[in-house]
């Protein structure tokens, strides 16, 4: 069993038993997977070490690409395996990071994963903690209520890809030839998120996964980060609380090569 959430923002209710009944019947050879902003390893805190470790108590196995909200310097300093074909961090045994640029084989599916997003609550700024004027600046912003972070507390610049990632991702995907059964990560290509609203501003990553979604061949892609649950058309599918299950069927072939064809495993969705 493979079932796909949106952000969980160190909030990881959804997956008690009352809210998540499907827990009943899981084991560790079935993964949850969560689109971006985990926010389970932010501050080094008691409370988020409980809550690592109550995952790791679940019946299934946790897995997450990351979002914006993430706090990289320590996600980062963990060390990095292979797992499924690709790299991997993990935060605990069966909480795992699934890195950027990846494909992974999972449950008899292939994933391609790239996580990271550019924040859009920052229009005020980001302000940084060894400027000499940060704490007058920075009451003077919480006072006008204004959208900003802090960087290294509340932002980190690795929240878009560097040019080492992109470059793994497309060599990654050159190795499938460019066919995955499922896309996952946190924001959307440039023309899908357009048609969500014109609030939202293109930057290198959207630009990166337009030219991953007119150049790959997959059944569905997934993300976060807009905090909605929609379909937004016969592919891609936004994520917040919902919980979709993947399931396999026979019902399409798939190219496996320039000129060969062979009979894949497809995926219909169950919400």
């Amino acid at each position: 069993m493979i079932l796909v959430t949106g952000d969980t923002h160190g909030d990881f209710s959804r997956f008690s038993p009352d809210h998540f009944p499907e827990t009943k019947a899981m084991t560790k050879a079935d993964a949850v997977i969560i689109c971006g902003d985990f926010g389970g390893i932010f501050a080094d805190t008691p409370v988020e070490a409980h809550w690592l470790d109550w995952l790791e108590d679940r019946s299934f196995t946790t897995l997450f690409v990351d979002g914006n909200h993430e706090n990289f310097e320590k996600l980062n300093a963990f060390l990095v395996h292979i797992w499924h074909g690709g790299k991997v961090h993990y935060l605990r045994p069966h909480v795992i990071h699934l890195m950027r640029g990846q494909v992974f084989e999972i449950g008899g599916l292939t994933f391609f994963t790239m996580g990271g997003a550019a924040s859009h609550d920052i229009q005020d700024g980001v302000l940084d903690p060894e400027a000499p004027d940060f704490e007058e600046r920075y009451w003077q912003m919480r006072r006008m209520r204004s959208r900003f972070r802090v960087k290294g507390i509340t932002w980190w610049p690795e929240e878009l890809p560097s040019e080492a990632e992109y470059d793994e991702a497309v060599k990654n995907l050159e190795k499938v030839n460019w066919l995955v059964d499922c896309v996952l990560t946190h924001c959307l290509p440039t023309s899908v998120m357009e048609r969500l609203s014109t609030d939202y501003i293109p930057d290198k990553l959207t630009d990166f996964l337009e030219m991953v979604m007119r150049r790959c061949r997959f059944d569905f892609w997934y993300a976060g980060h807009y905090h909605q649950n929609r379909v937004v058309d016969d592919r891609f599918i936004i994520q917040r609380e919902q919980v979709t299950e993947l399931k396999q069927s026979p019902l399409r072939q798939q190219i496996a090569g320039a000129d060969d064809t062979q009979e894949n495993d497809s995926i219909s969705i169950k919400f």
